[in-house]
């Protein structure tokens, strides 16, 4: 996974006119916290963040007044819902070594078999335990050849290694449905109706 360097600096002004005026000067309010240490509110640079969240998961070295070192990983990131901006972020500290709970994004490659069936992602992200400083940033799932009423079970998805699963091994990540079997429900409910009225 990547590491990215981020200047951060302690803030002491709060409330929303606050995290305005940071907004404005291309900064993101954020939040550290973990360890049981009292929260720190930093600003953040808004490009350097913004770059750095697209990867999923990512590794971000603070540098916190130019006087402290932390590691952490963005744990919710808030967005304007319009714009898209960054609005808020809470960061998690975490140390090299330690065995963090995160979800990774699921991708997948292949064709269904012939048929026009629909994959439907019943996870879109797997939820896994992984060292900190190692946390793949997604895993990848053929779908070669499925057919309506095959599933991948998340003990069928192969992780990296040190990365192990925090959800039961028979939980479904991916199924395929069939496209007319959507259709016959409401066919049957419309027939149903029909004899309730009659």
């Amino acid at each position: 996974m990547s590491e990215v360097k981020i200047s951060a600096e302690t803030r002491t002004e709060f409330g929303k006119g606050a995290a305005r005026r940071i907004r404005r000067e291309d900064k993101v309010p954020g939040v550290l916290y973990g360890h049981g240490s009292d929260p720190l509110h930093l600003t953040l640079p808004g490009h350097a963040l913004l770059l750095a969240l697209r990867t999923p998961n990512v590794l971000i070295a603070l540098d916190i007044d130019g006087k402290t070192n932390e590691l952490a990983i963005p744990k919710s990131v808030q967005r304007d819902p319009l714009k898209g901006f960054l609005e808020h972020v809470d960061l998690l500290l975490v140390k090299r070594g330690e065995q963090v709970t995160v979800e990774i994004p699921v991708h997948t490659e292949g064709e269904l078999a012939p048929g026009g069936y629909l994959l439907e992602h019943v996870l879109n992200a797997l939820p896994v335990e992984a060292e900190a400083t190692h946390i793949p940033e997604s895993v990848t799932v053929s779908i070669e050849g499925l057919a309506a009423g095959d599933s991948v079970l998340a003990k069928d998805i192969k992780l990296p290694k040190g990365t192990t699963l925090t959800v039961d091994d028979d939980t479904v990540v991916l199924q395929v449905l069939s496209a007319q079997a959507e259709e016959a429900p409401e066919g049957e409910e419309g027939a149903e109706e029909e004899a309730a009225e009659a």
